[in-house]
């Protein structure tokens, strides 16, 4: 599902890896801004955080000495910076410490994996709002526990979708609002800040937190978060709705795509290897896979909020892989959603047929017409608003 989606890209080892580059060159900027580190200085680590000489692999292999990726990254960048400006390796992750860079690093990366979720999200509902009006008379069956019910329409149906999909676009528009930098030092103090003598780094959410929340686009939180892991969780909630929102659209596409009800199908269906002549609902399928996936990610990150002391040993390290690949499946996700509902064919002739099988008694085509005829004058079946 995320395999060549823009949310793979903004969420592999090279998107970390720029995001924590990010991370230590904003901090540089905000504390030369707070009079902490020389102007000359937050230029060099600049340009040389922006260089290709670092590598995600490497890194990687070099991070289990000290068990997070910050600490051989650091060595990389003074070692860059002293070559840019010899004498002023010394101001590289001046006064912070690893999970400052890393935790503001995932929150960039889910930053900007978000603002691509948004975006399809978005085209998602608009396309639904276009076939919830086009089938805002198109009669079908409802559904409950498997059998047929009484009749329905299906631009209700699509409405619903619409509407859940907004509820998810809401959720990580909110969210990605509230995503803060990560600046607190080795004890969550701000103390070797205020030692450094940088002004105003005391003051949580102005000074030098408020500065390195500007320069990355990012909140200035009020405490450092380091064992108050609120951002992670609220963030792991939204994923989660997000993908159980799309894997409601999938499931019902599932249901009314099947061969003996074939009152709808996707666009672009997929292809079997073993049987020429089926066309799979393969995107439906993968949504359908995100929406169970997502949930068991999210709990890791949820279990590890339980974090001791004023440093974790374990519950942080724990939510590096699972909020990636959570922030990469919805991604996938809505990129997926976008195209599905954008491409979906509805039959209507079908939907007919299959209510027909009824007879015109109380769930039949006859009583179908008129029950949604009365519907649309009360307005239970309205256009869907853009």
């Amino acid at each position: 599902m995320s395999a060549g989606s823009p949310a793979e890209a903004a969420t592999g080892d090279g998107a970390v890896l720029r995001a924590m580059l990010d991370a230590e060159a904003a901090l540089a900027r905000a504390q030369a801004e707070a009079g902490g580190v020389p102007g000359r200085a937050a230029q060099a680590l600049t340009k040389a955080a922006g260089s290709d000489r670092f590598d995600a692999r490497r890194l990687a292999l070099r991070a289990g000495a000290g068990g997070n990726p910050v600490i051989p990254l650091v060595a990389d960048l003074r070692a860059a910076v002293a070559e840019l400006s010899p004498g002023d390796e010394e101001f590289v992750h001046r006064g912070a410490t690893s999970q400052d860079i890393l935790d503001t690093a995932l929150m960039l990366v889910a930053a900007r994996t978000l603002d691509l979720i948004g975006v399809d999200l978005a085209a998602t509902a608009a396309s639904l709002a276009t076939l919830a009006d086009r089938h805002r008379a198109t009669v079908m069956a409802a559904r409950t526990l498997t059998q047929h019910a009484v009749p329905t329409t299906f631009g209700l149906k699509a409405a619903g979708w619409r509407s859940l999909v907004l509820d998810a676009h809401d959720r990580v528009v909110r969210v990605r609002a509230t995503l803060p930098v990560q600046l607190g030092g080795a004890a969550g103090t701000l103390a070797a800040f205020e030692e450094y003598g940088m002004e105003g780094a005391g003051l949580v959410g102005a000074g030098l937190v408020g500065a390195f929340a500007a320069e990355l686009g990012l909140r200035a939180p009020e405490l450092p978060w380091h064992v108050l892991r609120t951002p992670v969780a609220d963030l792991a909630g939204v994923l989660a709705f997000c993908a159980g929102a799309l894997g409601k659209v999938a499931a019902d596409v599932l249901v009314l795509s099947r061969t003996e009800v074939g009152e709808v199908a996707e666009g672009t269906g997929g292809v079997s290897s073993s049987m020429p002549h089926k066309s799979n609902p393969v995107r439906s399928v993968l949504l359908a896979s995100a929406a169970r996936q997502v949930p068991a990610l999210v709990s890791t990150l949820y279990a590890s909020m339980a974090a001791e002391d004023e440093r974790p040993p374990g519950a942080w390290h724990a939510e590096w892989s699972p909020l990636r690949e959570a922030l990469r499946l919805c991604g996938g996700a809505a990129r997926g959603a976008a195209v599905l509902c954008g491409e979906l064919s509805v039959f209507p002739a079908r939907m007919r047929s299959n209510l027909g099988v009824l007879g015109e008694g109380a769930g039949g085509l006859g009583a179908a017409e008129g029950m949604v005829g009365r519907a649309l004058e009360r307005g239970v079946c309205p256009p869907a608003h853009p």
